[in-house]
């Protein structure tokens, strides 16, 4: 029978310890930006704060909201239906930089890729909890939750934007591994994406482009390898101690997108190696916090529920991270909980209230 215990407090500080830490480097990194967009340095951190404001109270209600309710057919499937409602709409609204990847309402804007990994990882929790004593079972199992999952990422990559579905496939592939898939299987998928991946990657300009700019962006500085040569110069400058916070010289319109995917350069070189080292050990708090939860979760769906929204908040981290240092090519994903924007702020901090209302049932 399942007990109720206290919410886990360390997983709880660790959440506030990240927002309060990107509210700061936003400011620091967007300040001058700001100012010179809009007139007032505080416009970025202003609908940070908003964003945070937010989701603080919608962590704290689903803490108190047992996680058992959301798997749910109630719940399930009408936000599935939702999901597709909003990547179709984002798709027919009007391009920004090129990209469908924002509905608008003033100065309000929602990204629904963000919603669509949230209600993925929850789909996927609920539906390999039912398929669990049939999870080798091609048809019954692993055909329909591809379907969906496919369709998912078909519209993410119209609007376009590669990186997300590369993220929604990582997750889905760890938690059907988690449910105990064959090995086999990942083989057979990961040889069947070969093509499309080649296609989606070295047939697209901008992409190919990237791929190039990862390999030698030197080849190219002042065009494709410009953003991550920036990065190198910003993260390298930085050193053990930093430049202090707010005295970084490459968010001086040298970085590009400085308070979103590329924060933690700026984070670097303001706050150094022990900065940056602070804020990937919190990071790596949450992912075990995050773990623990999953492995004495009471019952499956919180088992996969848990490893899912964990490696969403977790993984995205990795990539971010692994961009700005030159790791792997540039995907444009934020950095979870430090990156403006509002959609991921708010939708890392409804997972951690699933997660935190996970961390009070236990065997």
């Amino acid at each position: 029978m399942a007990k109720r215990y206290s919410t886990d407090r360390i997983l709880f500080a660790v959440t506030l310890s990240l927002v309060f830490f990107g509210l700061v480097m936003v400011f620091s990194s967007s300040a001058l930006l700001a100012a010179d967009q809009y007139g007032s340095p505080y416009t970025f951190l202003g609908r940070q704060m908003a964003w945070a404001g937010l989701g603080i109270a919608a962590m704290l209600l689903l803490m108190r909201l047992d996680y058992r309710h959301l798997r749910h057919p109630a719940v399930i499937f009408p936000g599935i239906f939702f999901t597709f409602v909003l990547l179709a709409a984002v798709l027919m609204t009007d391009a920004h930089q090129q990209t469908n990847r924002w509905l608008r309402w003033g100065s309000f804007s929602l990204q629904p890729s963000e919603f669509a990994k949230l209600m993925l990882v929850l789909f996927l929790a609920y539906f390999l909890e039912k398929r669990r004593q049939y999870i080798n079972d091609f048809t019954r199992t692993l055909l329909p939750a591809l379907a969906l999952v496919g369709l998912v990422v078909g519209l993410i990559l119209r609007e376009p934007d590669l990186g997300t579905p590369i993220v929604i496939v990582l997750i889905a592939a760890m938690m059907f591994f988690l449910a105990g898939l064959h090995l086999r299987y990942f083989a057979y998928l990961l040889l069947a994406s070969l093509p499309a991946l080649y296609l989606l990657i070295f047939q697209v300009g901008y992409r190919r482009n990237r791929i190039l700019a990862f390999l030698d962006p030197y080849a190219d500085p002042q065009g494709s390898g410009f953003q991550i040569i920036q990065s190198f110069i910003a993260v390298g400058t930085g050193g053990l101690a930093g430049l202090g916070l707010m005295n970084g010289k490459q968010k001086l319109f040298f970085l590009p997108a400085p308070h979103t995917d590329f924060i933690f350069a700026v984070t670097a070189e303001e706050l150094g190696l022990a900065g940056a080292a602070l804020l990937l050990g919190l990071f790596a708090l949450y992912f075990w916090r995050g773990w623990r939860a999953s492995l004495l979760a009471p019952d499956d769906f919180g088992r996969y529920l848990a490893a899912g929204l964990t490696f969403m908040v977790v993984g995205q981290a990795l990539v971010n991270v692994s961009v700005v240092l030159g790791l792997i090519p540039p995907k444009g994903i934020p950095l979870p909980f430090i990156s403006y924007g509002g959609s991921s702020l708010f939708f890392s901090m409804v997972a951690t209230g699933i997660l935190l209302n996970i961390t009070q049932h236990t065997e």
